[in-house]
């Protein structure tokens, strides 16, 4: 029977079981790392640590005449705040360069006499948590070697710090020098630069300029406005006076001016005088009459009179009927009028015009003021950084000249070095120790689990039920052997010590072979299981003793219980019981004895079958169409039939025999059974498709099996094994 009940889990039990079985790994290992761990606590010499104090402080000097302060001035050039400069400092003082005075000051030598290479002193720096000193130590087994070494790396430092501080000065002015005359010439270029550009747009104050320009825009804006509802309103006086005097522009202005004319009024007068005489005539003479054609020719003489007579008074000559050239008072005065009105409208557009010229030129600078300013702007710009950086140089140079003379160090001795035993090297020797221990305990834990896991055995119940995959049915712990136990029934001297359920009843040994029948029994109430065959995988896992320990328990039950042995390659059944294996299996098998005859009564309820002669070909008995007559025949006169069979490794007698009973009962011995034969077994049963019952796992060590997983781990369980004088069969 399959068995697929158990998750993967973690189990610590499991671990500790590894423990328990390689516990003496664990401990030598261990033991060796903790003696290496002492023998260096031991051999370690004792070493002694100076140290002394050493403060960071601003140049008070410069602070206090306000030049030179950013000379030697602590900061960080990184682009946040997470780097201090005093870490730079650190550095500084465990640089090479102080090394090596220090080395060269107190002339320190290695072993070989050879001056010391500045990566062999090692120099210890620590900040002291809130303040902006440092912690400054050396460890050395002489003390005042120590102590002069941490003194001199103070004053090494201390004087290399004014060096670098004055030098920055130096430095600094040097190249402010340098820069002079170039920043002297940017500003030149920058001032000509602005006055070429006023100059050429004829710039005063382009603010005000701008602001006035706003203004004149309005202002004639409002002009030009009010000129043009001036000139409507004329241009509709003139419009009805010209309706009223019928007359175009020009012949009003001329006959107003005709009609003043008093030569031209004289002619006229005189003309329709001559007018009238002749159409008086006319009336009373003949065209021929001599004094109308005398008035004809004083007519023709007038017209050409008033015609010189009107081109004098108008300057050019002009042709208008003599009718136009006389009108009355309100005719003149509305031709006055219009004559006025026409000049007044001439005013106001030429006006207007003007105005318009006036405002286009104001809007034209308007439109480029913008850009003017802006250029003005970036002109001004210039010229304010240029000069702004002359005068920042000039100061800057000022204040460095001054700060040369006065530049001391940021750095100042708070507590000159002093010499004590090296704690640190005491709590490194017992942390060696302790580690040495913890690594020992560690590599110990790793060998046992290395060891565990190469060994490829099988190690507990748990472990053969997963690897099988068929129910767990019973658990046999294992026992040692002893005197003849108390118990002992009299009647079974001739058994064997191994027969534990028939020399020691009342036993734990006896409990778990009773427990085994009932799985046997409950697993067997859909189908009736009266034949059962008993294999293992290799030899040596205690089949036999198994088998018959199993047909005993299930007698003393009072089944009628029928033991074969089919094991004809190493038969084992006949030293368990006392019994000899002259004829047996074998001898039915080929027709020699009767069954009947040759079958042994151990009990009123048990028989046993030996194995009898061993055959040549085992194989071809057990295979065969009388063996399985054999096994009806038989199930006809006992309750249960047990067959103890070879072990499946190497032989096919068991799977061959478990096709033909009930089921195949697996026993499995841990420590003995690895996992590639539980494997290759497994797989020869499934090939023969043998009804698998279970598994039964033989000698089982109680104190390496999980509690969960074994049920007799009681003190009592532990104590009652009894212990018999001979080693387990297969």
């Amino acid at each position: 029977m399959d068995n697929t009940n158990y998750p993967d889990e973690i189990n610590i039990q499991k671990y500790l079981l590894v423990f328990k079985r390689h516990w003496l790994i664990v401990s030598g290992v261990f033991v060796a790392f903790a003696a290496l761990g002492g023998a260096n606590f031991f051999m370690q010499p004792t070493t002694y640590e100076a140290s002394g104090k050493l403060m960071f402080q601003l140049n008070r000097t410069s602070s206090l005449t306000g030049v030179g302060e950013k000379i030697g001035h602590l900061e960080s050039i990184g682009s946040n705040n997470a780097s201090n400069p005093l870490d730079t400092q650190a550095l500084l003082v465990q640089s090479e360069t102080i090394k090596k005075e220090v080395i060269n000051t107190l002339k320190l030598e290695d072993q070989t006499g050879n001056p010391l290479k500045p990566e062999s002193l090692v120099i210890k720096v620590e900040r002291i948590i809130g303040t902006d000193g440092f912690d400054i130590s050396h460890i050395s087994e002489d003390p005042k070697m120590a102590t002069e070494i941490v003194n001199e790396v103070m004053k090494s430092y201390i004087a290399n710090n004014i060096i670098t501080n004055r030098s920055e000065a130096i430095a600094a002015g040097t190249f402010i020098q340098k820069q002079l005359p170039r920043a002297k010439t940017e500003l030149d270029m920058a001032a000509e630069a602005l006055r070429r550009f006023k100059t050429q747009n004829q710039v005063i104050d382009l603010q005000e300029e701008t602001s006035g320009t706003v203004k004149a825009i309005l202002a004639l804006d409002e002009e030009l406005n009010s000129a043009r509802s001036q000139l409507a309103d004329l241009s509709t006086q003139e419009k009805q006076i010209r309706r009223q005097l019928n007359l175009d522009e020009g012949q009003a202005v001329n006959i107003t001016s005709l009609s003043q004319a008093s030569g031209v009024q004289e002619v006229l007068s005189e003309l329709q005088k001559v007018q009238t005489q002749l159409a008086n005539q006319r009336a009373r003479y003949t065209e021929i009459n001599p004094s109308i054609i005398n008035l004809k020719t004083q007519e023709v003489a007038l017209k050409a009179l008033l015609q010189q007579r009107t081109t004098e008074s108008l300057g050019y000559p002009i042709k208008l009927a003599p009718t136009k050239l006389q009108m009355g008072k309100l005719k003149q005065d509305l031709a006055s009028d219009f004559v006025k009105l026409q000049s007044q409208r001439l005013g106001l557009e030429n006006k207007i015009a003007s105005i318009s010229s006036i405002r286009q030129s104001y809007a034209q600078r308007a439109d480029v003021m913008p850009n003017l300013e802006k250029k003005e702007g970036e002109l001004s710009r210039n010229l304010l950084v240029s000069q702004k950086s002359y005068e920042n140089l000039l100061t800057r140079l000022q204040e460095i000249k001054v700060a040369e003379n006065q530049t001391i160090g940021n750095a100042r001795v708070l507590q000159y070095a002093e010499a004590g035993r090296n704690p640190a090297a005491t709590k490194s020797k017992m942390l060696i120790l302790i580690g040495g221990g913890f690594v020992g305990l560690l590599l110990g834990i790793a060998a046992a689990f290395f060891v565990d896991l190469i060994d490829r055995s099988v190690k507990t119940s748990k472990e053969a039920e997963e690897l099988f995959g068929y129910t767990l049915l019973g658990l046999i712990p294992a026992f040692e052997s002893n005197n003849t136990s108390e118990t002992e029934d009299i009647t079974c001297e001739r058994f064997s010590r191994r027969i534990i359920v028939a020399t020691s009843p009342r036993s734990v040994i006896h409990e778990a072979y009773q427990m085994l029948q009932a799985n046997l029994k409950f697993i067997s109430l859909d189908k009736k299981v009266r034949t059962i065959v008993v294999t293992s995988s290799v030899a040596g896992e205690g089949k036999s003793e198994i088998s018959a320990n199993l047909a005993m328990v299930m007698a003393q039950a009072g089944r009628r219980v029928l033991l074969v042995d089919a094991d004809m390659r190493q038969p084992s059944q006949h030293h368990f019981w006392g019994l000899i294996n002259s004829v047996g299996l074998s001898n039915v098998m080929v027709g020699q004895n009767e069954f009947s005859q040759i079958v042994q009564q151990i009990t009123p309820c048990l028989s046993v079958l030996t194995a009898g002669v061993i055959p040549p070909n085992p194989l071809a008995l057990i295979d065969s169409e009388r063996l399985t007559t054999l096994i009806d025949q038989l199930s006809q006169q006992y309750d249960y039939i047990i067959f103890d069979t070879p072990h499946l490794m190497g032989t096919a007698e068991a799977a061959v025999l478990g096709k033909m009973a009930d089921g195949v009962l697996v026993v499995v011995r841990p420590g003995v059974v690895d996992s590639t034969s539980v494997a290759a077994a497994k797989s020869l049963l499934s090939l023969s498709e043998a009804n698998i019952l279970g598994i039964v796992t033989n000698a089982v060590n109680i104190k390496q099996e999980p509690d969960n997983y074994f049920y007799y781990n009681s003190p009592r369980s532990e104590n009652s094994v009894e212990k018999v004088d001979t080693a387990p069969l297969s």
